[in-house]
């Protein structure tokens, strides 16, 4: 693996665990797709840190059990503003 590569997924995976971030908003943040980000924390990430890969999979974890609620705010705040127009 190349060297700007590595690290890239070491530093998608610090701020997905400072933040407590989503990998949507992690791809925001580098300039980098959502599939990009996703290979990066889930395949490489787990080659070059295990400990690391962990504690970011714990993160993802509680990211994907929330997302149904993240996405219902949405469409709620979505409705609340089409009916305030």
């Amino acid at each position: 693996m190349k060297d700007y590569i590595e690290e890239r997924v070491l530093n998608i995976a610090n701020y997905i665990i400072d933040n407590s971030t989503t990998v949507r908003d992690a791809a925001k943040k580098f300039g980098i797709s959502k599939s990009t980000v996703h290979k990066d924390v889930t395949e490489r990430l787990g080659q070059l840190n295990p400990s690391l890969a962990a504690e970011t999979r714990k993160v993802l974890d509680v990211n994907k059990k929330e997302r149904h609620i993240r996405g219902g705010l949405a469409t709620r705040e979505k409705y609340l503003h089409q009916h305030l127009v």
